[in-house]
């Protein structure tokens, strides 16, 4: 008991500070799913060293890889101004936040993949951070195309501009009907869709025969299923999951399973 108001101090500031949080976001932010927002440091870090293990590049080329997508002032601009003009920018913040997706971007650089599959698209933020790594290694010498599966007719508005959308396959239907109907290869694999167990593990089982020798599975889905992790260890596959520390907002963040 002569702990109590210590205990009660601590556990009213850090409610206070979620509570703040909280409210800001309601009073300024736009977004209703698919929250944005930028990493903490300590979270970027992990997240360089996380790519540098899975990858197995040096931990400073990825973090040169994060400077490249955070420098690039073109992917920027075009993401608030197609926002700005879309029918759904109600539903959308003017700022640009890639959390996660840098981790995205930076594999993608590292592997050089010929072919990408995403399944869901939402805006396209995703795909256009893919694009972006995919347009960097054309001019490397290493092309590669993006093919992005989304059942709703209006996804991937920001993936349907030049230069971005010149290596974007925008296909329109059920995800598990157009990975059986793929005429290439997949060299990575990005499951961001119906989040469900049993889809989420319909996806893996169906792109399993389409993959190319050394094809990478990645799941946005892995602070919540451990999907990829039964399917890596099935496969024979190393598994390894990173979760996401947001800074300065309420959401607790997702993550990046990946298996290889």
């Amino acid at each position: 008991m002569a702990a109590f108001p210590h205990r009660l101090r601590r556990v009213a500031r850090h409610d206070a500070r979620v509570i703040g949080t909280s409210v800001r976001w309601l009073f300024t932010s736009r977004e209703h799913h698919n929250y944005t927002y930028e990493l903490t440091k300590l979270s970027r870090e992990h997240l360089a060293w996380f790519v540098s293990i899975t990858c197995a590049v040096p931990v400073a080329t990825v973090r040169g890889y994060f400077a490249e997508i955070d420098d690039d002032a073109d992917l920027r601009d075009h993401i608030t101004a197609t926002t700005a003009a879309s029918a759904r920018r109600g539903l959308a913040d003017k700022q640009v936040r890639y959390a996660r997706r840098i981790g995205w971007y930076a594999i993608v650089r590292a592997r050089r993949p010929a072919h990408i599959v995403e399944t869901g698209v939402d805006k396209g933020l995703g795909t256009c951070v893919l694009a972006a790594a995919l347009i960097r290694n054309t001019a490397e010498g290493a092309p590669g195309r993006v093919t992005s599966l989304d059942i709703n007719p209006e996804a991937g508005y920001l993936a349907r501009s030049t230069p971005w959308a010149d290596v974007v396959d925008l296909v329109i239907g059920d995800s598990i009907a157009s990975i059986g109907v793929l005429d290439r290869k997949v060299d990575m694999f990005l499951h961001d869709s119906d989040h469900s167990v049993a889809h989420e593990r319909r996806e893996f089982e169906a792109v399993e025969a389409k993959l190319a020798p050394g094809g990478m599975l990645l799941t946005d889905n892995v602070t919540m299923t451990n999907v990829l992790a039964e399917h890596a260890e099935r496969t024979g596959r190393k598994f390894l999951a990173y979760r996401e520390t947001p800074a300065k907002h309420w959401f607790p963040g997702d993550g990046i399973g990946l298996a290889w």
